[in-house]
């Protein structure tokens, strides 16, 4: 169980805490009087000529982001007390948190280990009261915040419906910032029209000032399948894929999620989504080395395209497979399923067999993820493997065994692998021992190293 001492000590009846202002020490009479921590005063909102009293609960929650003052955390459930109580220690703690410590059996104070010499518990009145007031505050202050930026972002959709040129781009900027930092302002710009809105700015003549700030924003919203439809206009594509290839590296970065958005889960055009254009755009975000933050949504981007066949051609074509292959040793493990997913997907055509085949690193650079990486790896690149050296046994088996590859094989065979992966690997070894003598294949296998 978790023991978290907060600083508190007891001095004359007082409660002394550090409300994280510089360290300044405060009693809790103090910090009620002088308000320091919310006062006597708040914890109910008005509306209609109604006075509704705030719920404590609701507002830790979603309040949760915000650091609280340390002595309203609860020592066992590291949580904001609602029902603070004290036992005969001088220690404070939630009184729901308390009653289970002791349904097992603890008759300690959980914070000193003090045994009780009193079992009764005493409500904490005075801290309660801090707690409800600091929350309170702070929760109807958030929601003064939201209001005001809930009603910027509106002025900022009916700006947009009359500026242009600089003035609109200026406006889009300042709404992007609202939506990246207030959850509250997404929901509104939703229903209230402004994904419509933000669509109708797309266009072949949109400037890509204009194009980058609107997609930075419908990027950030919950799209339905009514705003997904019209974005997938092939004007609007278009000017996606041009950005994705021209913009700034935060624009490629929102172009290829929206896109990824727009397509996953749709039954496509193939001329909206074999575009050699957005595959080689995709490519060179995956390849730049000094914007790494590009490689998983370009990967993402790439994988679900080349789950539809109509783009695989299109990929090979374009050199995916050469350069992929090439990355692979730098991909970390999350980057490295994806490129494995996308070349499985490409070796299931023989143009993608044949790259692949042609590729002078693809066995060695497969070989060496062989039971490094996880089981899924290993599972995506012997598939890759079987389907290489299958086009090819005679050339390729011996290149493979060379690099080490009986002996991997082995390993995956005696491991606690998967059977329909053991299986794999099993025919993927007897694939490669037809090209040798059963004593020169056994002495290629390297046993002694397998077995140290």
């Amino acid at each position: 169980m978790p023991i978290y001492q907060p600083p508190i000590v007891k001095r004359s009846g007082n409660v002394e805490l550090d409300v994280g202002g510089g360290g300044q020490i405060l009693d809790l009479e103090t910090a009620v009087k002088d308000g320091i921590l919310g006062g006597a005063g708040g914890g109910f909102i008005s509306g209609g000529g109604v006075t509704e009293k705030l719920d404590l609960g609701k507002m830790i929650e979603e309040l949760d982001s915000i650091e609280f003052p340390s002595v309203f955390i609860c020592p066992i459930s590291l949580e904001p007390m609602q029902d603070p109580v004290t036992l005969c220690t001088g220690q404070t703690y939630e009184r729901a948190n308390i009653a289970k410590w002791f349904s097992f059996g603890h008759y300690t104070c959980p914070t000193t280990m003090q045994e009780l010499w009193d079992e009764s518990i005493t409500p904490n009145k005075t801290l309660q009261q801090l707690i409800y007031s600091w929350f309170s505050q702070k929760y109807l202050a958030m929601k003064k915040r939201s209001e005001d930026v809930q009603g910027r972002a509106l002025e900022l959709l009916e700006t947009l419906k009359k500026v242009k040129g600089q003035a609109r781009v200026q406006a889009l900027k300042e709404l992007r910032k609202i939506v990246i930092a207030h959850n509250s302002a997404k929901k509104m710009i939703v229903d209230n029209g402004g994904v419509a809105l933000l669509s109708s700015l797309l266009g072949p003549f949109t400037s890509h000032a204009v194009g980058s700030e609107a997609i930075g924003i419908l990027v950030n919203l919950d799209l339905n399948s009514e705003s997904k439809a019209n974005l997938m206009q092939p004007a609007k594509i278009s000017l996606m894929v041009d950005m994705l290839n021209e913009g700034s590296i935060e624009t490629k970065i929102n172009c290829t999620k929206l896109i990824e958005i727009l397509i996953k889960g749709k039954d496509l055009k193939s001329e909206i989504v074999s575009s050699l254009s957005l595959v080689v755009g995709l490519l060179r975000i995956v390849k730049d080395r000094r914007h790494p933050d590009g490689v998983l949504p370009g990967l993402s981007l790439l994988k679900a395209m080349c789950s539809y066949e109509s783009v695989r051609s299109s990929a090979v074509s374009v050199g995916t497979v050469h350069q992929l292959i090439e990355l692979l040793p730098i991909f970390n493990s999350e980057c490295l399923e994806l490129a494995l997913v996308i070349l499985e997907n490409l070796s299931t055509i023989p143009e993608g067999r044949l790259a692949l085949k042609d590729c002078p690193k693809t066995i060695p650079n497969l070989v060496r993820l062989l039971m490094k990486v996880s089981e899924n790896c290993t599972q995506l690149a012997l598939s890759i493997l079987w389907a290489v050296c299958k086009l090819s046994p005679e050339e390729c088996a011996v290149l493979a065994v060379e690099a080490g590859l009986a002996a991997k094989l082995l390993l995956v065979i005696q491991s606690g692998c998967d059977a329909v992966l053991k299986q794999r690997a099993a025919e993927l070894l007897k694939l490669c021992s037809l090209n040798y003598t059963a004593t020169l294949f056994i002495s290629k296998c390297k046993l002694t190293r397998t077995i140290q």
